[in-house]
């Protein structure tokens, strides 16, 4: 196997990314790298209104990258088998996430859908929800997102088939650069009957958007 270019490591699943390095910084020097970013914007880090800001980006930090901190091989593994012969497709639409681009640091917030066949039993609903969050609070691009997610179902359950849908608004286009609102992002992924048969991508696609 070809040794995989620096470059491209950021390309890659979270799953498969490098471990972060070593020597995490301390509470107290992140907070002092948020008072640097504020004088480096033009305001006074001292002042009444930003004097504990340090310390709240810091918290909040903690919360919307807490995915960082999570793995998602145990939120999978309890399977229902006693599902009544059930072994048509399964659909949750509409998972609502938000995420931050890795290029910008920015918000990007949207919906998930996602659908499988299941083999030998079906997940309990909320945690598809839950492996969306543990993907999403962590620094991202929409495109590996929607494969992570994908894995992840697929690596747990081996269904019959996987359908990742996400649809997002990215606040790097629409605050900076060409400065376009309301522009939507569509990235899918397909596995096993959805991969080999475009019949069942178009139905996926027709209960995402709401058709039986």
């Amino acid at each position: 196997m070809d040794a995989i270019n620096k470059s491209n490591v950021a390309a890659l699943p979270s799953t498969q990314r490098q471990a972060a390095p070593a020597g995490r910084p301390s509470r107290e020097e992140a907070e002092a790298a948020v008072r640097t970013l504020l004088s480096y914007i033009g305001d006074d880090p001292n002042r009444e209104g930003l004097i504990d800001t340090p310390k709240r980006v810091v918290r909040a930090y903690d919360e919307l990258y807490s995915g960082y901190h999570k793995q998602v091989d145990g939120i999978l593994d309890r399977v229902f088998e006693e599902v009544g012969g059930y072994k048509d497709v399964v659909v949750l639409r509409d998972i609502s996430f938000y995420s931050h681009c890795e290029h910008h640091m920015v918000p990007f917030v949207g919906k998930v859908h996602v659908a499988y066949y299941p083999s030998g039993g079906v997940v309990g609903l909320s945690k598809i929800g839950r492996v969306v969050d543990v993907f999403a609070r962590r620094l991202q691009t929409q495109e590996t997102l929607t494969a992570e997610i994908a894995d992840a179902i697929e690596n747990a359950l081996k269904p019959r088939g996987v359908a990742v849908m996400i649809e997002a608004e990215h606040m790097c286009m629409a605050m900076r650069g060409i400065r376009k609102s309301g522009v939507t992002t569509v990235t899918t992924q397909f596995s096993g009957v959805f991969k080999d048969d475009a019949t069942e991508q178009v139905r996926f696609i027709s209960l995402v958007r709401g058709g039986v």
